[in-house]
């Protein structure tokens, strides 16, 4: 319902829909996507960090098994723990690539569906953040939320209007 109502209100604008090519944020993006009349770019880089062996198991499997980075040093490349996980680097890097392509397209108006974590290196490459300050960095999502990102046209400052906005789920 309300990926149709944020279409409705894109509809006659120039608008692109971009989305991780997984399933629920797919089927967001078609939502989105129908009213203005076009198709969601699908685009396998905006899926959420991968944890390898972890995928499709119980949390509780994950929770036995996952290393916590440490709370000061290289928290970038740290190994989970996790056979064939992403560290935080590899996938910083995915989305980072992602969102240079996203911002090279000429549309006035983008709309990026993607997954909670996700977000918070959505937002630090659009910020510019370089890749080797992330170590930190979070920007919680909850599933539904809409965080806008503007750019003024006279100075070019990247903006964070609103970050993982749920008010239009009340």
């Amino acid at each position: 319902m309300v990926a149709q109502t944020l279409g409705h209100q894109l509809s006659g604008l120039s608008t692109e829909v971009i989305s991780s090519d997984l399933r629920r944020a797919k089927c967001t993006a078609d939502a989105i996507a129908a009213t203005p009349g076009t198709a969601a770019v699908l685009d396998p880089r905006l899926r959420e960090k991968s944890y390898g062996a972890a995928e499709g198991r119980p949390q509780s499997w994950l929770n036995e098994r996952f290393i916590p980075p440490p709370p000061i040093g290289d928290r970038l490349s740290h190994d989970e723990g996790l056979p064939g996980a992403e560290t935080k680097a590899d996938f910083a890097a995915r989305i980072y690539a992602a969102m240079d392509d996203i911002l090279c397209r000429p549309m006035q108006h983008q709309v990026i569906v993607t997954h909670g974590f996700a977000l918070t290196y959505l937002v630090t490459a659009w910020i510019k953040v370089p890749l080797t300050d992330l170590g930190y960095a979070s920007f919680p999502a909850k599933p539904g939320s809409i965080t806008t990102l503007v750019e003024d046209d006279r100075f070019h400052n990247r903006q964070v209007v609103t970050l993982a906005d749920t008010s239009h789920l009340t």
